[in-house]
């Protein structure tokens, strides 16, 4: 956010940048009803900070490595899949997940990652933050930051193969 654009009150940053929080809770949590959680949980945090968060001009920086936070410490602690009763019917429709989705099925294959990978690819190719600044967010690091990289991108390289196995014409 630029000097202009920043907001004066915390409702006024809310009422800005809460969609875009929302869908980076989604690209974390790969559920929408966790990313409002996760979303509502940071802003919480950031609600007894704000005047002193909103004087080093980057508050919506302070929610997302919130988030981020929180949602490694949240998965440290179940560390197991979560079963539902019910397959949701219909996916989430959104523009900008849409775009993140540069070829069709990528994001699935994202979703389908472990959690401390994802966050990873995530913050790396979504969020373009460093691998230092991942190390941070996620309290490892930076050897654990590029492990896990490295590990996400051999799965999403061998997951995408195996379901574009059949589209490669091998005849030259």
């Amino acid at each position: 956010m630029t000097d202009v654009e920043q907001p004066g009150s915390m409702a006024e940053f809310v009422q800005i940048r809460g969609p875009a929080l929302l869908r980076y809770g989604l690209v974390l949590t790969g559920n929408p009803h966790d990313a409002a959680d996760l979303a509502q949980e940071a802003l919480l945090k950031l609600s007894g900070s704000w005047s002193r968060v909103r004087k080093k001009q980057d508050p919506e920086g302070f929610v997302r490595i919130t988030m981020a936070r929180l949602h490694i410490s949240a998965w440290r602690r179940i560390k197991r899949e979560r079963l539902v009763g019910r397959v949701p019917e219909e996916g989430i429709a959104d523009a900008d997940i849409a775009r993140f989705d540069g070829e069709p099925g990528l994001w699935r294959l994202v979703t389908r990652l472990p959690p401390r990978q994802r966050a990873v690819v995530v913050l790396r190719y979504y969020c373009d933050l460093s691998d230092e600044e991942i190390a941070d967010a996620l309290g490892v690091s930076r050897g654990t930051v590029r492990s896990q990289a490295a590990r996400a991108l051999d799965k999403l390289k061998a997951a995408w193969n195996r379901e574009h196995a059949g589209d490669i014409d091998v005849r030259g």
